[in-house]
């Protein structure tokens, strides 16, 4: 609906637009910083349009450009563009209409955006437009299009159910074509009037916009002149003296000098501008990236993309290794900034790598700052992970001596968590893992290498679960393995179980937790018959042992067993094949600590159970003990071998006083009767004497 008063066509909006438009203004966008995004991205459409029609229908022009001015004393924001320019039916159609976008249009007219690559257009004109009034309590609109004999016309609304349009006669005429608009600050919108956050804000969402942005601002500088006061007696020959004076000046100055180097062909760019780039862009100016990708998606789907692996765990990770706050891939739509928030973009396992992805076909709902989750975005998440397993495969392949075990000291655990939360990935991530092993202290080994050591008729890998490799190393479960000259992985850190757990073979080989109760070697026919027979022959002999054991031990264990695979330590303390590995019982308690659970942990959770080497002399005592006196002292003796098994296959002592009291009662009972101490005499004074000569005693004799 149209009519008009005093020379100003005065607009209904569309039925619907009021209340559309206070959903924008009120709930569509979260944070009020992007309308400076949305305003500049309309703007570079705009001068990306008249570039487009200049070169096919041959019409020189200059480059276009966009100029932003604050002016505090008129509370106005001006965002001016030299591109293409609007018309009056244009105006109405483009800025009456809530999603009636001109850029829309403009890519139907070229056959449904067919010319997409010359023509790199973004957005929904007319929602991002009306952004400008999440700080604005007025917007006026000056544009000129770009066809011949064309009027300068003036736009302007409040946001409420009308808007107005005029011919502009009487306001600064724009040179050429284009569009300037004027922004009625609200009073609460008074810092986006400051130069120092409209910068902000530009470098943030807008640094890679093709078409120059310039800001008007006043800058200093400091020139050197003759000091006239110090010059006045100035001797002859002397060299005149200068004093420095501040000169300030107001201007236009171009902000976005930054170059998308993604958008180059990799062959072009330089080792030293990728590794500017990682500095500047992701503000790392002290780290040099370990590694970087650069590659094109084409075909159905286009994305340009640049990865890097930093050289050193970013600080925020080192506090919170999936800190929220660290937003290390950035999204952009044609060079525009969208957002560093997509879990989706990114699995978290992946959260060191840092990097750029820019796409034309990433579909945009009616905010570019809400993103769906579309068959794309999965397409190139897939293709994310997939060039960063490259670039780590590289790393692990690298000549340069230590760099993947720094990678590894750095950023493995994401590694593991990636075995863990990814089914998709996890055989791809299982050779880059690395644990250390019986087969060197102080060197990691990766699966491969472990196979590449398995002994003929070896049949599954081996680990057992500890914490730091000099305490695994002591676990009586890696004698037993070692026991038939098989190599053992250490499991030392607290994500390592759940990781190994989650793998559960690598290349068709089960891998196997040696700290279990059903430990099988897949040992031939005749000596698993031959081991049979021993342990029944050594069950029976003793049987008062086990049984004494299981009576004194009942709320400890669940029961007891003879093992022949024990070598040097006296008895070990395994898990059912259901029951928790020491250390993830202790992580469950300290869980449910954490979330103010004081429950004990369920009986299934802990299935000890007390394997006793017979051949050891230890074992063979206890056994002479019970059936000699079955007292207190034996009672201790057979606690102490209990304890000193939980300590070494990784247990915790639950009551520390009464361990100390049947140490000190076993040491007591071997240090045989008290030896008296001799009572001190007191010294004499002559005693004392430094000078005083050594007595003789004499013995006399009858």
């Amino acid at each position: 609906q149209m009519y008009m008063l005093n020379h100003l066509w005065i607009f209904r909006f569309q039925a619907e637009v009021g209340r559309v438009m206070d959903i924008i203004i009120n709930s569509l966008y979260s944070d009020r910083d992007v309308f400076l995004r949305e305003l500049v991205s309309n703007a570079a459409d705009a001068c990306d349009k008249k570039r487009f029609l200049s070169l096919t229908e041959e019409t020189g022009v200059a480059e276009p450009k966009i100029k932003i001015k604050a002016d505090k004393g008129a509370q106005t924001l001006t965002i001016e563009d030299s591109g293409l320019g609007m018309t009056k039916d244009e105006l109405v159609n483009n800025l009456g209409k809530i999603a009636s976008s001109g850029t829309a249009k403009f890519a139907e007219a070229l056959g449904e955006n067919k010319g997409g690559d010359a023509v790199n257009l973004i957005g929904q004109f007319g929602v991002g437009f009306y952004s400008g009034y999440l700080v604005a309590e007025k917007m006026t609109v000056i544009t000129k299009s770009m066809k011949d004999d064309a009027i300068q016309y003036k736009w302007e609304s409040d946001a409420g159910g009308t808007f107005t349009i005029s011919e502009d006669d009487v306001g600064e005429p724009i040179e050429g074509s284009g569009t300037r608009l004027i922004m009625k600050m609200k009073e609460d919108a008074g810092d986006y009037l400051e130069t120092s956050k409209l910068e902000e804000l530009l470098q943030r969402y807008s640094e890679f916009i093709e078409f120059p942005i310039e800001i008007y601002k006043e800058t200093t500088t400091y020139e050197k002149v003759p000091d006239v006061e110090a010059n006045k007696d100035l001797a002859e020959g002397e060299e005149p003296k200068t004093t420095t004076i501040p000169q300030t000046k107001e201007g236009y100055e171009v902000l976005n000098n930054q170059k998308p180097i993604w958008l180059r062909s990799p062959k072009e760019v330089t080792e030293e501008e990728y590794k500017e780039f990682y500095k500047t862009a992701f503000k790392a100016a002290y780290d040099e990236p370990m590694k970087h990708t650069h590659f094109v998606l084409e075909g159905q789907i286009m994305c340009k993309s640049i990865l890097y692996i930093p050289g050193t765990l970013p600080y925020e990770l080192s506090r919170d290794m999936f800190d929220e706050n660290a937003r290390n891939i950035r999204l952009y739509v044609r060079r525009v900034f969208i957002n560093d928030k997509f879990d989706e973009l990114m699995p978290r396992w992946l959260k060191f790598v840092k990097g750029v992805v820019d796409s034309d076909d990433l579909p945009l709902n009616v905010g570019r700052e809400i993103l769906q989750k579309s068959k794309v975005l999965n397409i190139i998440s897939k293709r994310l992970v997939r060039k960063s397993l490259d670039m780590i495969r590289d790393i692990e392949k690298s000549s340069k001596d230590g760099e993947y075990t720094q990678f590894w000291n750095n950023f493995g655990k994401y590694l593991k968590v990636g075995v863990i939360e990814d089914d998709r990935a996890k055989d791809d991530i299982a050779p880059l893992l690395r644990f250390f092993s019986t087969n060197d202290d102080d060197e990691y080994t990766s699966l491969r290498g472990y196979m590449s050591r398995m002994k003929e008729g070896q049949k599954e890998i081996y680990y057992v679960v500890g914490e730091g490799v000099r305490n695994t190393r002591m676990n009586p479960a890696v004698e037993k393995v070692k026991s038939k000259g098989y190599e053992v992985l250490l499991m030392t850190e607290p994500l390592d179980e759940i990781c190994i757990q989650n793998l559960r073979n690598f290349k068709d080989l089960p891998i196997i937790d040696a700290g279990k109760d059903n430990l099988n070697f897949n040992d031939s026919k005749e000596e698993t018959d031959d081991t049979k027979n021993e342990e029944e022959a050594l069950k029976l002999k003793f049987s008062s042992v086990m049984e004494y054991l299981e009576t004194e031990l009942a709320d400890k264990i669940q029961s007891v067993k003879v093992s022949t695979l024990l070598t040097e330590s006296p008895a070990a303390l395994v898990q059912g094949v259901y029951g928790m590995s020491p250390t993830m019982q202790r992580y469950m308690k300290a869980q449910s600590v954490a979330m103010g659970s004081s429950d004990a942990m369920p009986e299934s959770m802990n299935q000890a159970i007390l394997e006793i080497n017979p051949k050891h002399p230890i074992v063979m005592q206890l056994n002479e003990m019970i059936k000699t006196e079955a007292g207190e002292e034996t009672k201790n003796f057979a606690t102490l071998l209990y304890d000193v098994a939980a300590m070494k296959s990784g247990y915790e002592i639950e009551e520390p006083a009464d361990f100390a009291s049947r140490i000190l009662a076993l040491m007591e009972s071997k240090s045989g009767p008290a030896i008296p101490v001799p009572a001190a005499s007191t010294p004499t004074a002559d005693d004392e004497s430094d000078d005083a000569p050594s007595a003789e005693v004499e013995v006399v004799t009858d």
